[in-house]
């Protein structure tokens, strides 16, 4: 309450410094006022002078004459300079704007405030105030504005494509199952609108791939059997259904046809690893796994087991690539070949034996591999 008040008589007083030069009129103005004034009296003072010394007989008739034309002339030119009477006016309009800025403007802020401010909130603690603006409040708010868009009109479809993903991430995830049903409907077919509600259902029933998200992801699956969230989501309820071949099958070749930079691949490949199993893909290099896209699944395990071969004869030849180790090793073990991974652990160790920082990475990495022996 006192630094308001501290800002108050700011605020007056930067008010009266700008105003009040208005309500007075120039030091110069007032001087020449007094002086102009001053000689038309004197003019008039010898006037009457002139006519009491010609009375008296001090004076001829002709010289008081002459001395009245030209002190009269005197007089008219004094009087002919005097300001007018309109810096008079400007001074009294002036002395009234400043009086009603400095009463009014206040007046106005209070009349504004009142209204729109909150007078009676208290302050909130430093820690509060950037925690009380947070994301949250802010997609609710969103949330809110668009719920009542969406009311007035049913039919936007882009309104519902807006509102289904932000009501996902609230966890109001059987309102954006209705929110994406409706983008279905007012926006069309798309093997992305049904993944997003098929995963919008598995999150409903708390991670468990429901008959109904399972429909949905096979549909999404039939408009695009390229789209990620649908193969993964399939993969995962064959797990969930106890195939785990067929989940493994399912991600290695979502893991085939997938770029790169792909933001998905490491949860891919963290559940192909919860899986195991069968002839997979080793954890070679991205770029030679896109070039097995287009082929069968015989060439592609007779491809991948080349470059499996490969990679040890390079390993065997410069042994200090940690990485290239860890992944021969991983190549092996998803392969089911065990006897060989522990083979290729074995040569690792010999390999950077002399280098402690290397030796210590290949341990961790072993170790991250279920190989700690």
């Amino acid at each position: 309450m006192t630094l308001w008040f501290v800002f108050a008589l700011m605020t007056v007083a930067a008010i009266f410094a700008v105003l009040w030069p208005l309500g007075r009129g120039s030091r110069a103005e007032r001087q020449d006022t007094e002086n102009q004034g001053s000689e038309v009296a004197v003019y008039k003072d010898q006037l009457v002078e002139i006519e009491r010394d010609l009375a008296t007989g001090l004076i001829a008739a002709p010289e008081a004459e002459a001395a009245r034309v030209e002190i009269s002339r005197r007089l008219l030119a004094a009087a002919g300079s005097e300001p007018a009477a309109a810096p008079k006016s400007s001074v009294k309009w002036r002395r009234a704007a400043a009086v009603l800025a400095l009463v009014g403007l206040p007046l106005v802020a209070i009349a504004v405030y009142i209204p729109l401010g909150s007078p009676a909130l208290r302050d909130f603690p430093l820690a509060q105030r950037d925690r009380a603006p947070g994301m949250a409040q802010s997609l609710e708010n969103l949330v809110v504005q668009v719920e009542q868009h969406l009311e007035k009109n049913p039919t936007d479809g882009r309104g519902w494509n807006v509102l289904a993903p932000v009501l996902e991430r609230l966890g109001r995830y059987d309102d954006a199952v209705r929110a994406y049903r409706n983008a279905l409907t007012y926006n069309g077919e798309s093997a992305e609108r049904r993944s997003d509600l098929g995963e919008a259902l598995s999150a409903a029933a708390g991670g468990v791939v429901t008959a109904e998200a399972k429909t949905e992801f096979e549909r999404a699956h039939g408009l695009n059997a390229d789209d990620p969230k649908a193969n993964y989501f399939l993969g995962l309820a064959a797990e969930q259904d106890g195939r785990k071949d067929d989940a493994a099958n399912i991600w290695r070749a979502l893991l085939v046809k997938a770029p790169a930079d792909a933001p998905w691949r490491s949860l891919v490949q963290s559940s192909l690893a919860r899986v195991g199993g069968g002839s997979a893909v080793p954890a070679l290099s991205d770029e030679t796994m896109a070039a097995a896209k287009d082929m069968s699944e015989g060439d592609r395990s007779a491809m991948i087991r080349g470059m499996v071969e490969r990679l040890a004869t390079r390993l065997k030849q410069n042994g200090d690539d940690v990485d290239g180790w860890l992944r021969l090793v991983r190549a092996y073990l998803v392969m089911g070949d065990r006897d060989k991974a522990m083979g290729a652990s074995t040569d690792a160790r010999q390999a950077v034996a002399n280098d402690a920082e290397r030796l210590r990475q290949l341990n961790e990495g072993l170790k991250n591999l279920g190989l700690d022996g």
